[in-house]
């Protein structure tokens, strides 16, 4: 199958994919692996997303939920607590608000406060959130996971690491599909980090283009993660800005679209170079 247009339908909005789209992290969490308990407070988070809006972020992403490896789930109520009044605030910035949680209930507050996006790293498992995501007309991430954020890193194996992933990620969005969800409302994301090893992530990366080859749009989320460390020795997330912007452009080198990032600037500067050296030279 293929995308009609080059957009991202979601909410009524259309999001031009003929450029690369920069989604900014804010997680709204005491044990997230990166920025764990800065923003708590809702305005800090709201002044953390005036900044990434004024970097360039085309997108912002809330979380009130960590899906770190080890994290512990948390109750709805909390989950609804931490993250609709900053989803409110933020969506007055006039930037499309994407949510990230694994929780219909969640997931329909978040869009009645003005979310656009619902971002599921369990790719609509819950039939509920099909239809939460089918009925608002929101756009949805459908990410690849093998296990659950509190043992995906414990011991994942493969036999084919890039086609499972791709054969999983085509069967729900089918599933999206056959639940009335636009088909351009989705994007798929390969889940780097959920529940795969160093080699894992590499190969999946490199294979980037056979998960493009499926006609959605295709997010990567790899800003800071631990398999950046893993081959720079730069154990501290923070420290893993320049091998993050590099992992950003092998991406959009093999086909993705949407990146979710923590440092936008920085990668918004990086991925202007690379689109200039990048576009055919006229003749």
């Amino acid at each position: 199958m293929t995308v009609s247009s080059p957009v991202w339908r979601c909410r009524g909005l259309e999001l031009n994919l003929s450029r690369p789209l920069l989604m900014g992290v804010i997680n709204v969490t005491p044990d997230s692996f990166s920025d764990g308990g800065h923003f708590l407070d809702p305005a800090d988070a709201f002044r953390h997303a005036e900044q990434m809006a004024e970097e360039g972020a085309h997108i912002l992403d809330i979380g009130g939920e960590s899906s770190r490896p080890g994290a512990k789930p948390v109750s709805e109520a909390e989950e609804l607590e931490r993250g609709i009044p900053v989803v409110r605030e933020v969506a007055a910035l006039g930037l499309p608000v994407s949510v990230d949680t694994v929780k219909p209930t969640v997931a329909a507050a978040a869009i009645e406060a003005g979310a656009a996006i619902i971002n599921d790293i369990t790719a609509l498992q819950d039939p509920e959130m099909a239809r939460v995501v089918s009925d608002s007309g929101a756009g949805v991430v459908l990410m690849h996971m093998q296990g659950t954020p509190g043992a995906m890193q414990e011991n994942p194996r493969y036999h084919k690491v890039v086609s499972e992933v791709r054969d999983f990620l085509r069967e729900r969005r089918q599933r999206a599909l056959a639940a009335g969800v636009n088909v351009e409302a989705v994007v798929l994301d390969p889940g780097i980090g959920f529940g795969k090893t160093l080699e894992h992530n590499l190969k999946l990366l490199s294979s980037l283009q056979e998960i493009v080859t499926l006609g959605s749009p295709v997010l990567v989320g790899l800003s800071r993660k631990r398999f950046i460390g893993s081959l720079t020795a730069a154990s501290r997330p923070e420290d893993r800005g320049p091998g993050s912007v590099a992992a950003v452009l092998a991406a959009r080198a093999r086909g993705a679209s949407i990146f979710r990032v923590h440092d936008v600037a920085a990668t918004r500067q990086a991925m202007t170079v690379f689109q200039a050296i990048d576009r055919p030279s006229p003749r």
